[in-house]
């Protein structure tokens, strides 16, 4: 499953620093706005402890990691939605992607102006939140204009949209974003086809240093972050710069004299997952242990996709172990079986985090 997220924020609050840092692609970060006109990508391998100790387990040709494609998108700014700082562009390419990264700077640093010619964390968060909402006002207004056509002609699915988009419209109309919007089943199809901005799961990032933390102005963060149905993490970009180039025993070190029990990649990583709901399942033997992403509630079957279409359409059963009790035997991991570790499955058992599956499938 091809997991990506777009990273915006208003120019200079330290988003194309963070980027590179986390993707280790070093693109451009000068001190100016608009400096990332085309999106920059960046694909980072997922940081999982199990599958190092399952390689050493089976002993691979090879081992493939889960990977994250992060997206370093163009300062927004005010007035984004008319088309101001190139903003028309920009709002396209965020409706590419599965996870809006919002990053928002917390710190102080005179020699970083910002595009407002001020440091106000909260108002940033706002205008942000302001331009992506007057965007999807847009396209819903121009969604319930085309929607008329088909009331004309007197089609029921007609009927239905305008209730949805017209509650939906009045919903946005008062600052709330369209993930917030309750719908059934038969209203979220209407809704999803439009693609908007807001109903997008959101991260707040708060861009941090060691010397500008005010504990007020999280707090505050965390509660627009709540409000607008959004996760809310910390990291100190600058930090996350700096360890680019250290190896995993360097970090480690630094993680501890700052306090912090991981890298700010692996907190991004973690919380995309939970926003969207995803999990791992592992496939392991001679020639590779790799890591799969599934949603949560996923079946074997969907599993058996993800893998090839094949193990699919021509699914006979799965057999399925637990990461844990690999780990507990892996001195006599060919005895799984014979210990009674192994369930035999079909397709409608619901994937568990951290199984490890192989899939039989017919001629």
């Amino acid at each position: 499953m091809k997991l990506n997220c777009g990273f915006v924020g208003l120019p200079n609050v330290g988003k194309s620093t963070l980027f590179n840092a986390l993707s280790k692609n070093n693109i451009a970060a000068e001190n100016y706005p608009f400096c990332t006109i085309e999106p920059n990508t960046g694909i980072v391998e997922v940081p999982d402890e199990r599958l190092d100790m399952l390689s050493k387990i089976f002993n691979p040709e090879k081992t493939i990691y889960n990977t994250i494609e992060f997206i370093d998108i163009a300062g927004l700014v005010k007035n984004a939605h008319q088309g101001e700082g190139l903003g028309n562009k920009f709002l396209s390419q965020i409706r590419s992607v599965k996870v809006v990264i919002q990053v928002v700077r917390f710190f102080s640093d005179k020699n970083i102006t910002h595009v407002e010619n001020r440091i106000d964390p909260i108002d940033d968060m706002e205008i942000i939140n302001t331009e992506l909402i007057l965007a999807d006002m847009k396209t819903v207004e121009r969604s319930l204009e085309k929607n008329e056509k088909l009331i004309k002609a007197n089609k029921p699915e007609g009927r239905l949209a305008k209730e949805v988009l017209s509650n939906l419209l009045n919903h946005i109309n008062e600052g709330s974003p369209a993930r917030s919007f309750v719908r059934n089943s038969k209203e979220d199809p209407i809704i999803k086809n439009l693609f908007l901005l807001t109903d997008k799961p959101m991260i707040y990032v708060a861009n941090i240093d060691e010397t500008s933390i005010d504990g007020t102005q999280i707090s505050e963060g965390k509660r627009v972050a709540e409000k607008n149905s959004s996760s809310f993490v910390i990291i100190n970009g600058k930090l996350e710069a700096e360890m680019v180039d250290f190896d995993e025993e360097e970090k480690k070190i630094i993680l501890e004299d700052y306090n912090l029990k991981e890298t700010g990649l692996n907190t991004l990583i973690k919380e995309s997952y939970n926003t969207l709901g995803l999990q791992t399942f592992f496939t392991c033997g001679e020639k590779e242990v790799r890591g799969w992403t599934i949603k949560r509630g996923d079946f074997a079957l969907d599993a058996a996709e993800e893998i090839h279409t094949d193990f699919a359409t021509k699914f006979i059963k799965a057999e399925i172990y637990g990461f844990d009790d690999a780990i507990k035997h892996r001195e006599d991991i060919k005895e799984l079986k014979t210990l009674g570790l192994v369930k035999n499955v079909g397709r409608d058992y619901i994937m568990q985090e951290g199984d490890i599956a192989y899939f039989i499938k017919g001629q």
